[in-house]
């Protein structure tokens, strides 16, 4: 074939959305005869979504550099954009910055232009990333004006884009999730370029995300899968699809799923080029190995999400709760909640939070962060933040030795995570559930919720979950009474029998007598002892 008939190919193929093709063809046109101005952006543009970020920023290059020497300013700046864009999308604003600033030099003369928009576009982005969306909202306006003064369609996407993240970050998340629907409305029309259909994908599931709009993230997830699924050759935004459809799948109990897609993450956004998301990929094969007891493997995935810049908490401190070292996972989520001020990130750490506190016995702090957990789900208003929030008081009235209100509580809960079709966090609930019934006398629908909890933990492989249970169905020997439990988990919480029959009402006596009950029943010699078998139990 002509050099000719390789570039028509590779037109042909670009038009198809098969990168790889593309790119190859393209590559093999101009090792032979140098593309054109026209062929070298076509070129560009199939290297980037090839995954070549090298090759891509090369081929932009020439295209920037061919477009000036032609005494085409505007073009030239579009082409450094395009560098920076992906640059900028990778994390790596520094470099993005210098050709966004390239950018504007080479548009000195142009007057209004949609480039000199986008140039201000994505310095609104670093704006609003770097925590001013107030000062980068007012920015991204301009750019919807001006996108559609210009009828550049991928600039009014991405403006309406910033404008919706602007909008949920300063709080008002009702307006910002109108506006990211608006944006997909456009993207899965397809009225929007792939690269930039790609950005808006990732980013507003990653905002449905972080406001805990669950229905949003699964919906869009499946359109970016099908997305993805219909480029084979597409590379920048497969991981990052992959990740979050993980996470769901995580949620909704397809855990060996789930698994294989983290892993298939890891893989894809490790290389060739290693994008900023690596670190969830491995945090999520984490979070997973820690549920099914594989500790040591979990540990060394949590170390390597910290080295990729994911950091590693609540599920590290997690994992050191799950193999009984309490005091190392206090101090970590201590650390953790004095650190994080944002509300939404404030409360993905509250669930690990009070859960650890209350296993430390300081239920002060566990009715501290529970309350907080509360408020911030009234405010971000999200299903999934209210099962936490409810799951959490429940728990902490537990912990109090207040049953009825824990079963009031923890039945919301168990109602809200069926309706998010997340059953590992039911289960959960319904442990926590039957803890309260036997409490209140009812050891029959206390031995349903608990078993019917073992089953699912079985059916999941949440091997940690089920040694736990071990104990509250029966297998060791004697069972305690309501107010042994109750006895139980203050001592473990370390009060003396004074401080408990103050507690409690009861004479030290009867506490004395409940004291020797439980440590024959339990087959324990001790007070030290007896704890142990609390921590090991799920008793506190």
């Amino acid at each position: 074939m002509t050099t000719v008939d390789v570039v028509e190919q590779a037109r042909a193929s670009l038009a198809q959305r098969s990168w790889g093709e593309a790119y190859r063809l393209f590559a093999a046109a101009d090792a032979t005869s140098p593309l054109d101005l026209d062929d070298l952006e076509r070129f560009g543009l199939a290297a980037y979504l090839s995954g070549l970020d090298e090759e891509s920023t090369l081929a932009w290059s020439r295209a920037h550099r061919e477009a000036i020497r032609r005494g085409e300013p505007r073009r030239a700046a579009r082409n450094a954009v395009s560098i920076g864009s992906g640059l900028l999308f990778r994390g790596e604003t520094a470099p993005a910055g210098g050709w966004f600033a390239r950018a504007e030099r080479v548009l000195e003369g142009c007057g209004d232009c949609a480039e000199r928009a986008w140039t201000r576009v994505w310095d609104a982005f670093v704006r609003m990333w770097g925590g001013d969306p107030g000062r980068a909202e007012s920015v991204f306006a301009d750019g919807v004006a001006l996108g559609r003064r210009f009828d550049d369609s991928d600039l009014v996407t991405m403006s309406l884009l910033g404008q919706g993240m602007c909008r949920i970050m300063v709080g008002d998340v009702a307006a910002g999730v109108v506006l990211l629907d608006e944006v997909m409305v456009g993207v899965t029309a397809g009225e929007v370029s792939p690269m930039h259909a790609g950005i808006a994908y990732c980013t507003v599931i990653a905002g449905c995300s972080e406001v805990f709009d669950l229905r949003r993230a699964r919906q869009w997830t499946a359109a970016l899968a099908r997305w993805c699924d219909d480029q084979p050759d597409l590379v920048p935004y497969r991981g990052n699809c992959l990740v979050h459809r993980c996470e769901l799948m995580q949620l909704a109990g397809a855990w060996s799923d789930a698994m294989a897609v983290a892993r298939q993450a890891c893989d894809h956004l490790s290389g060739p080029v290693t994008w900023d998301t690596l670190g969830s990929a491995y945090y999520q094969v984490g979070e997973l190995q820690r549920l099914r007891g594989e500790f040591t493997e979990a540990e060394e995935s949590y170390r390597r999400a910290g080295e990729s810049g994911r950091r590693p908490e609540p599920g590290l401190a997690l994992l050191r709760l799950a193999q009984g070292r309490v005091d190392l996972a206090a101090g970590v989520l201590r650390r953790a909640v004095n650190e994080t001020l944002e509300p939404p990130a404030r409360s993905r750490i509250l669930p690990a939070y009070v859960e650890t506190m209350i296993a430390s016995g300081d239920v002060v702090s566990a009715r501290a962060g529970a309350e907080e957990l509360g408020r911030i789900a009234e405010i971000l208003n999200a299903p999934y933040l209210r099962a936490r929030a409810s799951s959490a008081e429940g728990a902490v009235s537990l912990a109090e030795g207040d049953p009825r209100s824990a079963l009031r509580a923890l039945r919301v809960a168990c109602v809200a995570w069926r309706d998010l079709d997340a059953p590992y966090e039911t289960a959960r609930v319904q442990v926590m559930i039957g803890l309260a019934c036997g409490e209140l006398g009812d050891p029959e629908t206390s031995a349903l919720e608990i078993g019917g909890a073992r089953k699912v933990f079985e059916l999941l492989g949440a091997a940690p979950d089920i040694e736990r249970l071990d104990g509250l169905l029966g297998r060791r020997s004697g069972r305690l009474t309501g107010r042994e439990v109750q006895v139980l988990r203050a001592l473990a919480s370390g009060k003396t029998n004074r401080a408990i029959a103050s507690e409690l009402g009861l004479s030290e006596k009867t506490v004395a007598r409940h004291v020797s009950n439980t440590f024959a029943k339990l087959g324990v010699p001790s007070r030290a002892a007896a704890t142990a078998y609390a921590y090991e139990n799920g008793l506190i």
